[in-house]
């Protein structure tokens, strides 16, 4: 019986990738030959020849499947695949989200639906990790992983002896330094289709400088006639680490002294492949500024690496427990609790000999993250525009912590280039006509797509726009309000205003929703105007869902019921849009 097995992961921030490779080094201390790889780098023609495939995906959006599975999942719908294509595959498929969505798991929940139609034999039920869990993913991931393998090892038994978790299993990869001085220096990454390098014009804190939050005005050029998107699309950005924190990161390991010289990296075996925008070749320092994630949180994999590099048996029994089912309440008030980073992890656990061959399967890799995009490429031809809060916050350590990717935003300067940016879609859209009213909805950061919407619509022609826009001051935090009483002097948008804190009681966007139900009611069912929601999850897009239920029962004299099934049926046709994030 073959004991090969493929994982293939959808993953938007990585964590789909990192549960794929834990479940990789899980199944090679079964002695599994095992690949790897995300739905969309894989032969999907070879399906049909696979005994055994892992599906490991992670949810994006308001349920949406990962950017890399999104060509696979369309392979899988093909409506001319026979019923009973897989059924010499043994499967099982585990998903990644957040229960505080509507749509929880969606992509994993219609992939294991899907697999079965196509007559695939399900190992074990599909596993949905939860973020909201106290342990975060692994709350659930643990208790699947431990039971699949005790399934597979019926299904696919071995005279083997399974390799103890404590014994270390070979590199993924080799590093080498380059002896040639002549050697010229490459680029340390490359850009693919359909990514462009932006160039910044403009970085610019619109709150006050008193006021607790830095929140950025961002603009970017670029020339290239390829480069488009559309009101609501998102800017998919790679942070960058900063070289100075990276020297001080290097240091204390004695890797300092490395920093500038050249290295190679190849896999040690063809399961092995780099991501398709590394190159093989460039400096150690390049190394952790562009690729390797060393001030982010770490997950538990991280902990079980690591155990097998500190010099101090202590410390290694600490890692082993941490990295283990029984450790992960430990793990949480050391580690998620009080959000300390890998870097931080380093020096609590220290001294460490790290052989160079580790370093890419013990720190996790840098993802990027995504932007809502606030401007209309109409209204600003060769440019994109972002409205970015820049994260920083004090641990329960006292500490002060700042967001990779806006730690690194916040030091660009007008005419850096940040490379590889692409364009996906999100989930909110304009409204099919001009004649048909919008209404926006976005406290806070939200407003970045309204803009672009809003922007769009004015350049369009359309008169019937409300936006509905809260914050905390009217002098401090009010985003864009020069351009939105431009606008309502031209009479091109009409603006409502909650400033939670400029009186003693406190007034958010779904109040003023409630406020104007009689306005918002008829814009919605006699004219079918339609909503747009983005903000902050929290609780906000409930209670403005609350809101507007409220409207259809006070303005429409809809019972409770027949208020949800409105709201439901607005959902549904789409007259009803929200993109918001944790």
């Amino acid at each position: 019986m073959s004991r090969s097995l493929v994982i293939l992961y959808g993953s938007e921030t990585g964590c789909a990738q990192d549960v794929a490779e834990t479940l990789g080094r899980q199944a090679r201390h079964r002695h599994f030959k095992t690949k790897v790889l995300s739905m969309d780098d894989y032969d999907k023609n070879s399906l049909i020849e696979e005994p055994f495939v892992i599906f490991v995906c992670s949810t994006t959006g308001q349920g949406a499947e990962p950017t890399n599975m999104k060509k696979f999942w369309r392979f899988l719908l093909r409506k001319n695949l026979p019923t009973d294509i897989l059924c010499d595959l043994d499967c099982a498929v585990i998903g990644l989200g957040d229960s505080s969505y509507k749509k929880f798991n969606y992509p994993a929940k219609k992939l294991y639906k899907r697999l079965q139609q196509l007559g695939a034999n399900i190992l074990v039920e599909r596993g949905d990790c939860d973020d909201q869990h106290y342990l975060g993913l692994d709350g659930e991931f643990i208790p699947w992983s431990q039971k699949l393998w005790q399934v597979v090892m019926e299904k696919f038994p071995t005279d083997v002896p399974v390799i103890p978790d404590d014994v270390l299993l070979p590199p993924s990869f080799r590093l080498e330094f380059l002896t040639d001085k002549n050697q010229q220096q490459p680029t340390p990454q490359h850009t693919l289709p359909g990514e462009f390098d932006l160039t910044l014009k403009q970085n610019k804190r619109i709150t006050a400088q008193d006021h607790f939050q830095d929140v950025r005005h961002v603009e970017f050029s670029c020339p290239h006639p390829d480069f488009k998107y559309e009101p609501g699309d998102i800017a998919v950005i790679m942070p960058q680490n900063l070289p100075s924190e990276v020297d001080l990161f290097l240091e204390p390991l004695g890797w300092l002294e490395h920093a500038d010289k050249l290295i190679q990296i190849t896999p040690t075996s063809p399961d092995h492949a780099l991501p398709h925008h590394w190159s093989n070749i460039m400096t150690f320092r390049d190394l952790f500024i562009y690729h390797l994630d060393i001030f982010g949180v770490p997950r538990r994999s991280f902990f079980e690496m690591l155990s097998f590099f500190t010099t101090n048996e202590d410390f290694t029994e600490k890692l082993r427990e941490f990295a283990s089912p029984e450790g992960q309440d430990d793990l949480w008030a050391y580690c998620m609790r009080p959000r300390r980073n890998v870097s931080e992890v380093m020096f609590d656990f220290k001294p460490f000999d790290i052989p160079l061959d580790f370093i890419l399967d013990l720190f996790p890799r840098l993802q990027p993250r995504s932007f809502s995009i606030a401007s209309s490429l109409n209204v600003h031809p060769s440019t994109m525009e972002l409205c970015v809060a820049i994260v920083k916050y004090k641990t329960t350590m006292r500490r002060i912590r700042r967001g990779v990717f806006t730690k690194w935003l916040a030091t660009l300067e007008s005419g850096d280039v940040v490379p590889r940016v692409h364009i996906t879609k999100g989930t909110m859209s304009l409204p099919p006509s001009i004649d048909i009213p919008l209404i926006a909805i976005g406290p806070g950061t939200g407003i970045a797509p309204m803009r672009s919407f809003i922007e769009e619509r004015v350049f369009q022609g359309a008169k019937s726009n409300l936006l509905l826009f809260g914050c905390r001051y009217k002098d401090k935090d009010y985003y864009y309000q020069d351009q939105w009483k431009e606008y309502g002097e031209k009479g091109q948008l009409e603006v409502l205003t909650a400033f939670s804190r400029d009186q003693a009681e406190k007034i958010y966007v779904q109040d003023r929703i409630e406020e104007y139900a009689k306005k918002i009611w008829e814009l919605i069912e006699d004219e079918q105007a339609k909503v747009v929601l983005s903000g902050s999850l929290d609780k906000m897009p409930e209670q403005v869902a609350y809101a507007l239920k409220r409207v259809f029962m006070t303005e429409g004299g809809l019972n409770a019921q027949e208020a949800q099934e409105y709201f439901n049926l607005m959902n549904r046709t789409g007259q009803y849009q929200e993109e918001c994030w944790s």
